[in-house]
C-alpha cells in the first residue's frame, strides 16, 4: 500500500496547466534548464555524467509500468523510454513522443500525433499500436485507473499510423496531462520476462545493469534532437547521507536532494555547485475532516492559524524553502498568488476553539514517519507552536509500513508528503473531490466539486482560470490541509556539470540537454 502510494504520488502523476486546449506543437529544448555554471559557456559534446540517485535494494524494479518506489529505478527508465509529454516550466506540459494533441468541441475526445522520425533504439518506427498497446498494459497495472483516471482500457484506440485516441468518460480539459510521466512507451507485444531489455525510444540507451546501477549510452538517432552526453552511469544510493558525501568526494557528479544540512556542507566549497528547485516538496498535515476532533471547520482554522510558518521553515527546512497558504499545486501558473497569506494568529485561534467549544483538556496524536528529511520534524515544532494556542499535541513516530497501511486516509490529523510539486487541477482530481480515490482528509465539499467539473469542463482560458481560482479560494477556507511551507529540491553537482533541469519534483530527470564543461 505505502509503496503503491508513494510511486503514486511521485510518478503517477496528471500535472495541471491552464492553456492546454489548443493544439502543442513540439520543437525547441524543453523549459526549466539552465546552465549550472557559467552561462556565456557554449555546450560541448562528450563526457560521462556520473549520477547518484536514491534507492533502496529491496524495491528494485525493471518494469517501466510498475511500481518504482526508487528514484534511482525511475532515472534510469525516464532517460530509456519516452512519455507522450514531459513537464514544462512556463506551461505544466510540454510535447514529446506526442508532438501535438488537439481536443473535440465536447473536451472528451483527444487526438494524440506522434513525433516524426521517433524510432526505438533497434530502429524500428514507433507506431499508433505501440502507444495503445503500452497505455493498455499502464491501466491495467493496480494504480492504473489512479494514473489514467476516466480513461478505459477500450477507450484508448489507434486512428492511424500515427494518431492515438484517448477518450474521457467526462469532459477533461486537463486530459493531456495524464499522459506524463509514467505513460513510458515500449514495442507492441513485448514480453514481461524481456522488460530489462527492450528497447525504448529515449535519448539514452542501455549499455548494462547491475543490481541498481546502470550505465547508459546516447541515442544518436533520438528524434527529439542531439543528446550531448556520451553516457550517463546511475549509482544507486540507500542513503542521502550516502548520496552527498559521494558528490563531495568527488566519486560522482551529480546528486538529487542532498537535504539541506549537505547544502550548508557544500556551501563552502567551491568544487561543488548548489542548485535549488523551488516549490519542490510539499509536507502538509493533514486534518480529518469527515469526522472526529477535527471536523469544524473553525478548528481546522484555528490550527491553521496556530502556526508560525516562517519558524517552520527556518528550522525545520534551514530556510531552504518557502511559506505557503495552505493550498496544494504552488508551481501551477494557475496558482492563485492573490489569496490573502494566512498568518499566525494566537488570539483568534483560541476564540475559534472556543467557538467550536474544542476540548482542550485532550490531547491529540499527530502521527509522522521519518521517510524523509524534515517530516518528524515539522511535526514536533508543530506541536510545540500549537501549545501556545492551548492544544496538546503528541507526535507519534511510525515505521513507514504501519503508516501508510495503518494512518494513510484513515487518521485524525497526520504528516503526508508529496515528492513532486504538481498541479492545483491535480491536487484536486486526487486528493480533495468528494469521490477522489486518495482523499487524505476525507473531504467533501459540494461547491468544490462543482467548480472542478465546470473547469474541466470550460474550453475557454479566461473562464476555466477563474473556476481554478474560485477552486482555491474553497480549499484555503476549509479543506483538511495545513501546508505550511514549501521546501526547495536540493541538488549538488560538480563545478562541470552544465544545463540541469531547474525544474520541481521529477521534472528534474530531463538530462538530454546537460553538458560537462570539461
Amino acid at each position: 500500500m505505502g509503496v503503491t502510494r508513494r510511486q503514486l504520488l511521485w510518478a503517477g502523476t496528471g500535472i495541471g496547466a491552464a492553456g492546454m486546449l489548443a493544439a502543442c506543437s513540439s520543437g525547441g529544448d524543453p523549459e526549466g534548464t539552465a546552465p549550472a555554471g557559467a552561462e556565456d559557456a557554449r555546450p560541448r559534446p562528450g563526457g560521462t555524467l556520473r549520477v547518484g540517485a536514491l534507492g533502496k535494494a529491496a524495491a528494485i524494479t525493471r518494469d517501466p509500468h510498475g511500481t518504482q518506489a526508487n528514484e534511482s529505478d525511475y532515472l534510469i527508465i525516464s532517460l530509456i523510454y519516452d512519455t507522450l509529454a514531459i513537464p514544462g516550466d512556463t506551461s505544466n506540459t510540454l510535447p514529446r513522443l506526442a508532438a501535438s494533441w488537439t481536443p473535440s468541441e465536447d473536451l472528451k475526445t483527444w487526438r494524440f500525433t506522434l513525433a516524426d522520425g521517433a524510432t526505438f533504439h533497434d530502429g524500428t518506427p514507433v507506431t499508433a499500436e505501440d502507444v495503445v498497446w503500452s497505455l493498455k498494459r499502464l491501466r491495467g497495472t493496480p494504480a492504473g485507473s489512479a494514473r489514467l483516471p476516466g480513461i478505459r482500457p477500450g477507450s484508448i484506440k489507434a486512428e492511424d499510423a500515427k494518431t492515438v485516441v484517448l477518450v474521457s468518460d467526462y469532459p477533461n480539459a486537463d486530459l493531456p496531462l495524464l499522459t506524463r510521466l509514467t505513460t513510458f512507451v515500449l514495442k507492441k507485444d513485448t514480453k514481461d520476462d524481456r522488460l530489462a531489455t527492450a528497447p525504448g525510444t529515449g535519448p539514452f540507451k542501455l549499455d548494462w545493469y547491475r543490481d541498481g546501477n546502470a550505465r547508459l549510452v546516447r541515442n544518436d538517432h533520438w528524434y527529439g534532437g542531439k543528446v550531448l552526453l556520451d553516457a550517463i552511469e546511475v549509482k544507486i544510493f540507500e542513503s542521502p547521507q550516502a548520496l552527498a558525501n559521494a558528490v563531495l568526494a568527488g566519486q560522482i557528479d551529480l546528486a538529487s536532494n542532498v537535504g539541506a544540512v549537505a547544502a550548508r556542507t557544500a556551501e563552502a566549497r567551491r568544487d561543488v555547485q548548489v542548485l535549488r528547485r523551488p516549490n519542490d516538496m510539499a509536507m502538509p498535515l493533514v486534518m480529518r475532516t469527515a469526522d472526529g476532533p477535527f471536523a469544524d471547520v473553525r478548528v481546522r482554522e484555528a490550527l491553521r492559524l496556530v502556526v508560525d510558518r516562517e519558524a517552520m521553515v527556518k528550522q525545520v527546512l534551514s530556510g531552504y524553502g518557502t511559506v505557503a497558504n495552505d493550498i496544494l499545486g504552488t508551481g501551477d501558473p494557475a496558482f492563485a498568488k492573490d489569496i490573502p497569506q494566512r498568518r499566525r494568529d494566537l488570539a483568534k485561534a483560541r476564540q475559534l476553539l472556543a467557538d467550536a467549544q474544542f476540548d482542550t483538556s485532550r490531547t491529540y496524536d499527530l502521527f509522522t514517519t521519518e521517510d524523509i528529511a524534515g517530516l518528524a520534524e515539522s511535526a514536533t515544532l508543530f506541536a510545540t507552536q500549537a501549545r501556545e494556542a492551548g492544544v496538546r499535541i503528541n507526535v507519534v513516530k511510525q515505521d513507514s509500513k504501519t503508516f501508510w497501511d495503518s494512518t494513510w486516509q484513515k487518521g485524525d490529523l497526520y504528516t503526508t508528503y508529496w515528492g513532486t510539486n504538481d498541479s492545483v487541477v491535480f491536487f484536486a482530481s486526487k486528493t480533495m473531490l468528494s469521490d477522489a480515490g486518495q482523499n487524505e482528509a476525507g473531504w467533501h465539499d459540494r461547491a468544490f466539486d462543482e467548480a472542478y467539473r465546470k473547469a474541466m469542463a470550460t474550453k475557454d482560458a479566461t473562464g476555466r482560470r477563474e473556476l481554478l481560482h474560485r477552486l482555491q479560494e474553497i480549499e484555503h477556507a476549509g479543506s483538511g490541509y495545513l501546508l505550511w511551507g514549501m521546501a526547495d529540491g536540493i541538488d549538488l553537482a560538480g563545478k562541470a556539470v552544465r544545463g540541469l533541469p531547474k525544474l520541481p519534483g521529477y521534472g528534474r530527470v530531463q538530462l538530454e540537454k546537460t553538458w560537462l564543461a570539461r
